[in-house]
This record gives structure tokens, C-alpha cells and sequence, in this order.
């Protein structure tokens, strides 16, 4: 998937890297210690159409673009957005087709 932010194409992954990177973002740390989760708490969030969840979704997918995107970037990529509805869905439909998450989103769905 790709995205126009900032007048420059963003190629967006979502492989085991990208859960690696939401992890680090959105994940779940307690007494120091990093149990992941990123990717179970960011799912049903991006299901609601939460826009700071799009953001760190796109930031994490983002991580292959040199240079990446900043994450000031992609807010104001989103709070620009005419067809954000669509951003959405496209997004969901890229991480349910992707090979290394599409399992976990399936399941997420029952």
C-alpha cells in the first residue's frame, strides 16, 4: 500500500516488522518489561475508526521509507485527509490480506 504524505509516497508494510514496530509504539510494558500486544490493542481501535491508532498503524508500517515519515507528519497527513474513510479501509483490507497478520486479524474478528 501507498500513501501521498507530505508530496512524497510512502510505501506501507505489514509483515512481522511492522508488528515489531507497533509494538514498540502501542504495545504493553509492565515493570519494564515490553509483552508486545501492540497489534491486539491497535486492531479493535482501528476497527472504531480511531485516528490516533491510524497514525501509529501507519507510522509502524511505515518503517522501510528513508527517510520515514515523522509521526507530526502522518497527524497532519490525517487531520488533512478529505477521504480518511477510505484510508481506513484500505488499511484494514491490507492488514486482513497480509500473510503475517492476517491470522491474528481473522481471529480478532470471531
Amino acid at each position: 500500500m501507498e500513501l501521498t504524505i507530505n508530496g512524497k509516497k510512502v510505501q506501507l508494510n505489514f509483515g512481522v516488522r511492522f508488528v515489531r514496530e507497533l509494538d514498540k509504539i502501542a504495545g504493553m510494558t509492565v515493570n519494564g518489561q515490553s509483552f508486545g500486544f501492540g497489534l491486539t490493542k491497535s486492531l479493535p481501535a482501528l476497527r472504531a475508526y480511531d485516528p490516533a491508532v491510524l497514525s501509529d498503524v501507519i507510522y509502524s508500517a511505515a518503517y522501510g521509507n528513508k527517510p520515514r515519515p515523522s509521526q507530526n507528519a502522518i497527524d497532519d497527513f490525517i487531520d488533512s485527509c478529505t477521504d480518511l474513510g477510505n484510508v481506513f479501509d484500505e488499511v484494514q483490507q491490507e492488514i486482513d490480506e497480509s500473510n503475517a497478520v492476517k491470522v491474528a486479524a481473522k481471529n480478532m474478528k470471531a
